[in-house]
């Protein structure tokens, strides 16, 4: 089962990096919940698509670069880097030109082969200080 897990987690990244944002609709369960919470998106799998189609519009070649990934039971736990260059606005922050790469914690509970359940810790403060130049 653990393999079989980091196998879905890895396509989820794999298809997010190459924009394919219909993995979502694929690889989360339909009662998908999210526990990281952003302002103004629901905690549901159309809340998280949106997200990440927020990135990808913001970030050029927005890339999750998986460093370690642990699996047991239906557990994974995944320790990532986001890389890109902010090319258009993102949270009130106009376009900087300026590269990114933060540090990215991400929990994943499967049932079904699906992902059920998601909280993770993003450095967002790194991340607006590498967009803001400061």
């Amino acid at each position: 089962m653990s393999d079989a897990n980091k196998a879905v987690a890895l396509e989820l990244y794999r298809r997010h990096n190459a924009g394919d944002f219909d993995v979502f609709d694929e690889l989360l369960s339909d009662n998908f919940v999210e526990h990281e919470r952003f302002p103004g998106l629901e905690p549901t799998r159309a809340g998280v698509r949106q997200l990440f189609e927020t990135i990808h519009a913001a970030f050029e070649k927005a890339t999750f670069e998986v460093r370690e990934i642990i699996a047991e039971g239906d557990k994974v736990s995944v320790l990532a880097r986001l890389t890109g260059t902010h090319h258009a606005e993102f949270m009130g922050v106009a376009a900087s030109g300026h590269p990114i790469d933060v540090g990215v914690s991400d929990w994943l509970r499967l049932e079904d082969g699906k992902v059920a359940e998601h909280w993770g810790v993003m450095d967002t403060g790194a991340l607006m200080r590498q967009i803001s130049g400061h």
